[in-house]
């Protein structure tokens, strides 16, 4: 279980520090287009394609990562990926990090650990087969009912105040975006324990390829999140919601289960609070500096007026699937737009 808990790891370290490096690159290179010129200048630039290689390795790594272990451990793991982005950031990009930032990395750490520590080894459920169409319903109606609640608000914005309605965009678009991440995580669990189970060989590219439209989706609603609501909450939703339905499609669709040792589970369930508690307080750290301690306060103001313009903004991130880690980069981009 370890083997898969550090293949994680190393996986969305390379898929977050991957756009880092690849949103770098691009910052003296034209428009991505499909001229010959233009394809080499992003093949020739060294930091766009370490930054491309890496985000591919990391893709690959966390496939691999899934095929070995449940999602239900995957998925919360793979949530610290911002943590991993920050300390990147702090070391590579010279960013300064306030006290509340070290104690997030801190807690997604000690969760991570928890979850590597309580996790145990499982095996496919024989009712995998029935489950999915049951799934598949849930999550459609889950998606109704949020739309349905984003219409009705939109409708009553029409004479009333627009804040409630931003508000409830923010969450909606932030927690369809987590539900796409983690159903994307499944999907592609699904496909390995088809194979496994003596189904065809084609199962597989089936199944990663509507993983990868899952992730796709998730991107364009995370997209719209971004650009009609705040950061801070979309991401938020995004990540919470990412690693709540990777862990209970993985229970409920693969037959994944709590350990059977009491301290085992605990250490599980820790481990995910801590992950999810860790997510959350890097993701609003900024909003939270002002009640540190005074002397603590200075100290991150400071940081923050030596923080470096052009990657002030990349520690907001979605820590879901392979293509979660996208949306830290929108915030700057359209900074430079502007």
């Amino acid at each position: 279980m370890w083997k898969a808990v550090c293949l994680t790891i190393v996986a969305t370290a390379g898929n977050n520090i991957g756009k880092v490096l690849q949103k770098r690159g691009t910052l003296i290179l034209p428009p991505l287009s499909l001229k010959l010129n233009v394809i080499l200048a992003y093949v020739s630039n060294f930091t766009w394609i370490t930054g491309f290689l890496m985000d591919l390795s990391g893709a690959g790594l966390l496939l691999l990562a899934i095929s070995e272990a449940p999602v239900s451990v995957v998925q919360p793991v793979s949530g610290c990926g911002l943590a991993i982005l920050s300390v990147f950031s702090h070391f590579y990009l010279k960013e300064i990090m306030n006290a509340i930032d070290w104690i997030a990395i801190t807690l997604a750490a000690i969760g991570t650990i928890g979850v590597g520590a309580g996790a145990e080894e499982q095996k496919a459920s024989s009712i995998l087969v029935s489950r999915v169409p049951l799934l598949i319903l849930i999550i459609t109606f889950l998606f109704i009912l949020l739309n349905g609640w984003l219409r009705l608000q939109k409708h009553k914005s029409k004479d009333q105040d627009l804040i409630l309605h931003e508000v409830v965009e923010e969450v909606v678009y932030g927690v369809e975006a987590g539900i796409l991440f983690g159903i994307s995580s499944v999907i592609s669990k699904i496909g390995f324990v088809f194979m496994k189970q003596g189904y065809s060989k084609f199962i597989l590219p089936i199944c990663i390829s509507i993983s990868v439209l899952c992730s796709t989706l998730g991107f364009i609603y995370q997209t719209q999140g971004l650009k009609h609501g705040r950061a801070i909450v979309v991401s938020t939703c995004g990540a919470v919601s990412a690693i709540v339905t990777g862990v209970l499609c993985g229970m409920y669709a693969l037959g994944e289960t709590l350990p059977s040792a009491p301290s085992a589970r605990l250490m599980l369930l820790l481990g995910w609070l801590f992950i999810i508690a860790g997510v959350s307080l890097l993701v609003f750290s900024s909003n939270l500096v002002g009640y540190l301690p005074r002397q603590w306060r200075r100290l991150s103001r400071s940081g923050m007026d030596r923080k470096p313009s052009s990657s002030g903004r990349s520690r907001e991130s979605n820590p879901g699937t392979t293509s979660s880690t996208l949306h830290h980069l929108l915030p700057s981009v359209a900074k430079e737009k502007r």
